[in-house]
């Protein structure tokens, strides 16, 4: 394992929850990572802003759901300015040159990956965990993303080896199924974000204060 292994989730957490939490625990261990880092993003360019609770509320359910776990959320794409992946990461580089940061998405992403500004360029200048989510892993294996990226495929058997890699390379990680997701728990409780009015969202990365 190489020190400063960091595994990196980009989304939402609108809110955040326990399949965040649990696939992180997975893949920390799958690929020996020293810990992982929620990019909690101001604002997903493929998402609607219909509903998405303020920044620092969806910050404080990241913050709580990571409670005791090698988890540190953060919303540093909020002070980097970068609506886009393929910024946040050229950014993450410059800042953090000292760690080996690898990209991690879910076979739902993977499945759109080719919508992605720059996506080529995000593969070539990051290894990428993909993680399987319940319904979507055939679409994701003939993604139009795949034609290009199947070459660079690892066996899943070498992952703990991936800061090795030299990207492109891509890793397929079988999880089992959670259904949990964070469109169930916004039906059930619109009003998620109002438990977290008066928590102080403070950056766990960046130690900056979230207004």
């Amino acid at each position: 394992m190489t020190k400063g292994a960091t595994g990196l989730l980009g989304g939402s957490f609108n809110p955040a929850h326990g399949g965040h939490r649990s696939i992180s625990l997975f893949a920390i261990d799958a690929l020996a990572l020293d810990e992982i880092w929620w990019l909690v993003s101001p604002g997903n360019p493929l998402k609607a802003k219909k509903g998405m609770a303020p920044l620092a509320a969806r910050l404080a359910s990241a913050r709580a759901m990571a409670r005791r776990a090698p988890i540190r959320p953060t919303a540093i794409e909020g002070e980097f300015g970068t609506r886009f992946t393929v910024d946040t990461l050229a950014r993450l580089r410059r800042r953090y040159p000292k760690r080996r940061f690898i990209w991690l998405m879910g076979s739902d992403n993977l499945a759109q990956f080719h919508r992605w500004r720059d996506w080529r360029r995000i593969a070539r200048e990051n290894v990428i965990a993909v993680i399987a989510r319940p319904g979507y892993d055939d679409d994701a294996r003939a993604a139009p993303a795949m034609a290009w990226l199947r070459r660079f495929v690892r066996p899943a058997s070498q992952s703990r080896n991936w800061t090795d890699w030299r990207p492109p390379a891509l890793v397929f990680l079988r999880f089992r199924p959670d259904p949990r997701s964070a469109t169930r728990l916004r039906q059930q409780n619109p009003q998620w974000h109002l438990a977290f009015r008066s928590t102080a969202a403070r950056d766990p990365v960046t130690r900056r204060r979230i207004p």
